[in-house]
């Protein structure tokens, strides 16, 4: 034997190249640049704006994005937990259909939803039209309607297509633990509903926490809903503080105020989650897949009507109205404005997804081999920009990037006779980097997710060989990461087609994306112009939303 022999391994060092580590800082200061510009702004000021936002902007903004933070929250958090459930607990009919047909709401952005809602709801839309149908009213004073263009109505459009979060994260909880945990409590005689609120909700919380918060800060990033409907939130106060009265000291300083709210969002969640530790079935003599409770009589057909709801409102109610406007549209699916914003997203899009991946394998494969803390904390400082909403991202970086091409037209001029002009702030560039930085954190965890599967002895062995360690990444790890590195690629991909307000802010003159040719439609007050475009993005984005959630209860499955 070996060991007889005294013949030992090969000892593997530490990866200590003094250039990964600083590649891997310079990664994370880029990634934090655009906060530390926006709070450079926003104290470079005057001040002489603060008493118009102090009076009339900040208290109505604020009042209005705590408003709709809560009551998005409130409607997700009984959406998702609802339907995870259901789906998990329960046997009906459609139910298999229905599990994975639940996150297609996630394939439409809130902006979309919120211009098909306006027409859904409107005086000649279907709705109203059916109820003066059914009740013989012939103007809109012969009754009332509940106005869509309010805070409640933002709330409950974003609620439809967010909640899809709550749930995946949820649901997968539930498969993992929570019906194994259910027939034990029901043994001792629980009644389902004090299992349901004395057992479940407290071993899903960490989940739904985690849910809710991505929730949160997809509302806080919002601004297509929330200017379509007329309610003046904080990221919409940011926009017309810049624009309508061209002070971009006050944007900064309410871009600020919404940084603050995120930090203290993810601090809320932190604590939320604070000792909060679950272990899964494996290894426990429970039923791993114990048996669901087969409904019977009326039931049976109430709760997949029940779980359908939320289909119908946030994937059913965007597709029929865009179909409808796209169907009498045919021909734009060959018009230059179309075809344009579609080569521009699928540029945009491509290039942000190859960039985050090679920048998440770089951080990934460093920190593996480092092993050390300060490298850890330089991957999850580059992870950051994900908390970021568009706008504050896109104009802190606005800011950054004009003064790169402002110094370097300046030396070029000086010394070698020519301008450069607009480098980055004048083309995709800025749109590209901007992307880049706000989902790397996305293809950091996809990639982690495939890379914490595989032994931790591969590439020490591959180095034990000889192998430098580019060689070990390139030759053993990136083939066996490939499953992980094409999810990471595609759900940027998503993310990026569907980015809106960090596009608005950075993108040049003259270029769109398929999310601002419909933002630019609906702003008109013609969404049905944009029709065809929108459709393309829930149709792109569509199919991997649904790869990625039957990839999500797979693991979930597979981890029993």
């Amino acid at each position: 034997m070996a060991s007889a022999a005294g013949v030992r391994p090969l000892p593997v060092k530490r990866l200590r190249h003094p250039l990964i580590g600083t590649l891997a800082l310079a990664v994370g200061i880029v990634v934090i640049l655009p906060v530390l510009s926006l709070a450079f702004v926003a104290l470079s000021g005057t001040g002489e704006d603060w008493p118009h936002l102090i009076a009339n902007v900040l208290p109505g903004a604020t009042r209005t994005t705590l408003a709709l933070l809560a009551m998005v929250a409130a409607l997700t958090s009984i959406a998702g937990v609802a339907c995870a459930w259901a789906v998990v607990a329960y046997d009906f009919p459609f139910r298999r259909i229905l599990s994975w047909a639940l996150v297609l709401p996630l394939a439409v952005p809130p902006y979309l939803a919120a211009y098909a809602f306006g027409e859904f709801f409107h005086y000649q839309g279907p709705v109203q039209s059916l109820v003066r149908a059914i009740f013989g009213f012939e103007t809109i004073r012969d009754y009332w309607f509940p106005d869509i263009r309010s805070t409640w109505g933002t709330a409950f459009v974003l609620a439809s297509v967010l909640y899809p979060y709550v749930y995946l994260t949820t649901r997968i909880v539930f498969l993992m633990q929570g019906r194994n945990i259910a027939d034990v409590a029901r043994t001792l005689g629980a009644s389902p509903a004090r299992v349901f609120w004395r057992v479940l909700l407290p071993v899903a919380r960490p989940a739904i926490v985690a849910g809710v918060a991505l929730v949160l800060m997809e509302t806080i990033n919002d601004i297509g809903a929330a200017e379509y409907f007329g309610v003046r939130t904080l990221t919409v106060a940011v926009y017309t503080t810049w624009l309508n009265r061209g002070s971009l000291e006050g944007g900064a300083q309410i871009a600020i105020l919404m940084l603050v709210l995120v930090l203290l969002l993810l601090v809320a969640e932190q604590w939320a989650r604070r000792r909060q530790r679950f272990h899964s079935g494996r290894g426990t003599h429970l039923k791993v897949h114990p048996p669901r409770t087969a409904l019977k009589g009326w039931r049976r057909f109430a709760l997949p009507a029940a779980v359908s709801l939320p289909i119908l409102s946030g994937f059913g109610v965007p597709i029929t109205i865009f179909g409808q406007y796209a169907s009498r549209r045919l021909e734009q699916f060959v018009s230059p404005d179309v075809a344009s914003a579609f080569l521009n997203s699928l540029m945009t899009a491509s290039l942000t997804a190859i960039f985050t991946v090679v920048i998440a394998l770089f951080l990934l494969n460093a920190q593996r081999l480092s092993k050390g803390r300060a490298m850890a904390a330089t991957v999850r400082l580059a992870s950051v920009g994900y908390a970021l909403p568009g706008g504050i991202l896109g104009l802190g970086l606005l800011f950054v990037l004009a003064r790169f091409d402002n110094s370097l037209d300046t030396f070029a001029r000086a010394w070698l006779g020519f301008s450069t002009g607009l480098l980055l702030t004048g083309s995709a560039a800025a749109v590209i980097i901007a992307c880049t930085i706000r989902f790397v954190a996305l293809a950091e965890g996809a990639v982690r997710s495939g890379m914490e599967k595989l032994p931790g002895s591969l590439d020490e062995a591959a180095r034990s060989l000889g192998k430098t360690p580019a060689q070990s990444a390139a030759s053993v790890l990136l083939p066996l990461l490939k499953p992980a590195i094409l999810t990471a690629a595609v759900l940027v991909f998503v993310d990026t087609v569907k980015e809106l307000s960090a596009t608005i802010l950075l993108r040049p003159f003259g270029f769109s994306t398929l999310a601002t040719h419909v933002y630019e439609n609906a702003s008109r007050g013609v969404p049905e112009e944009g029709a065809v475009a929108a459709i393309v993005i829930i149709i792109t984005a569509m199919v991997p939303v649904v790869l990625l959630s039957g990839a999500l209860v797979r693991d979930a499955e597979a981890s029993l």
